[in-house]
């Protein structure tokens, strides 16, 4: 791969994780279908030091560096001034984008009704117009405009952009467009990526599985194949990247993978769970109800989620009472006072109840000790039974699952779409 870039994002809120990192993944993506590889992503915070060095750091061994962030008007906004440092290049005020940062500054005060005094507002637009000598600015889309600052002698370039990801978003394809990055993009060779999502096996059977593979082709890193392998939520996820010239070495990977998972690997394409059993639904015409106790319809929200969930996707029951079960769902009480509400048949009457209540296809059922209390010998935390009711017959699982609640309750919701699939597929 001949294109690498390395990405620093920057932010003491990002490096303690009061803020979530979105832009290091878009970037990651967006890089690699260009044909740039992406060696490393560095989280820094606000601190010069650190941010010299990371930047240090991924210049020397990448064509392209990325900054996200710190280009705004506070003191703690170092971005621009440290970049300019570290590529040997001075700092000067761009009268021109003074002016149109201040106009836009202007126009969201008076939006917002905020009256600063214009000292403030002259400091603040100052120092975001400042720029490195020889750099080419990206116009801004929020206040802060972003750079391309050249590096010395021919070397790698940095590509300054924002960090709110709307705003580092919209300029994207002007940072494509500037030279400096046009001509990294010249040296780039495509690179594909494919998912295969599996559901059911241990993450040790993929493993046993792929050195098996690579007893009879070689290894997988010779045949240009770069595989990560992960277990999100139960299902097992395998991603593989590689040149044009590998796609033979991935269609035997890809064969492999099926011969040896059969119908449970259930995508090879990249589609998430979510998105099958959204086309098994709209292939039969199905509908689906669902009713939730431990999970408190996250369920049904996550079935939402998807655009177009209202063609499917009828309504949904949270009964996390007993009485809530009765009196919606029609289990009789006689049957939970028998058998417990976390039961296979509570779970089955309360997907018969969902399907029959609003006349759906399907119904889904999900009863379980999400914990961290309300657990016994008998029924512990985690204990989770699954029903799915398809047009009368019916389809259990139980689970026993560890974590905390929010995992508990995450790994149900995904077994119950697991589950919904299988009974869709059969």
């Amino acid at each position: 791969m001949a294109a690498r870039a390395g990405i620093v994002v920057t932010g003491t809120e990002v490096l303690t994780g009061r803020v979530m990192d979105r832009n290091g993944p878009w970037l990651a993506e967006q890089l690699r279908t260009l044909g740039v590889d992406v060696g490393r992503t560095v989280v820094v915070g606000d601190r010069r030091e650190d941010l010299a060095a990371a930047l240090r750091f991924q210049l020397a061994d990448h064509d392209l560096v990325l900054t996200t962030g710190g280009l705004g008007p506070t003191a703690d906004d170092l971005t621009a001034e440290v970049v300019a440092e570290v590529q040997g290049r001075a700092m000067a005020l761009d009268p021109e984008l003074e002016q149109r940062i201040g106009e836009v500054v202007g126009r969201l005060n008076r939006h917002r009704g905020w009256s600063p005094s214009p000292e403030i507002v002259a400091r603040s637009v100052r120092k975001q117009a400042m720029v490195p000598e020889a750099a080419t600015v990206l116009g801004p889309v929020g206040t802060a405009p972003g750079l391309v600052v050249p590096g010395p002698d021919g070397a790698p370039p940095v590509l300054v952009l924002p960090g709110p990801p709307s705003e580092l978003q919209a300029m994207w394809p002007e940072a494509l467009a500037a030279d400096p990055v046009r001509a990294v993009l010249a040296a780039a060779v495509p690179i594909h990526q494919a998912e295969v999502r599996i559901w059911g096996p241990p993450e040790a059977e993929l493993a046993d599985l792929l050195r098996a593979h690579e007893q009879v082709h070689g290894s997988l890193e010779s045949a240009g194949l770069e595989v990560t392998t992960c277990i999100r939520d139960g299902e097992l996820e395998v991603v593989t990247r590689f040149a044009p010239a590998a796609a033979g070495a991935y269609d035997a990977l890809l064969a492999a993978l099926r011969d040896g998972f059969g119908d449970q690997l259930y995508a090879d394409d990249g589609r998430a769970v979510d998105d099958v059993v959204a086309e098994l639904l709209l292939a039969r015409g199905a509908t689906v109800a669902t009713a939730e106790s431990c999970t408190a319809g996250l369920l049904a929200g996550r079935i939402a989620d998807r655009p177009g969930a209202s063609a499917y996707l009828v309504g949904g029951f949270v009964t996390y009472a007993d009485t809530a079960k009765t009196t919606e769902l029609g289990v009789p009480a006689s049957l939970i006072a028998e058998v417990g509400a976390v039961s296979r048949e509570v779970a089955e009457a309360m997907a018969t109840g969902a399907r029959t209540r609003l006349g759906t296809t399907a119904g889904i059922g999900v009863t379980g000790v999400a914990g961290p209390g309300g657990g016994t010998a008998d029924k512990p935390v985690g204990l989770v039974h699954i029903a799915v009711d398809l047009e009368g017959r019916l389809w259990h699982q139980q689970v026993q699952l560890g974590g905390g609640r929010e995992v508990v309750r995450r790994r149900t919701v995904a077994t119950a779409l697991q589950l919904l699939r299988t009974a869709l597929a059969d």
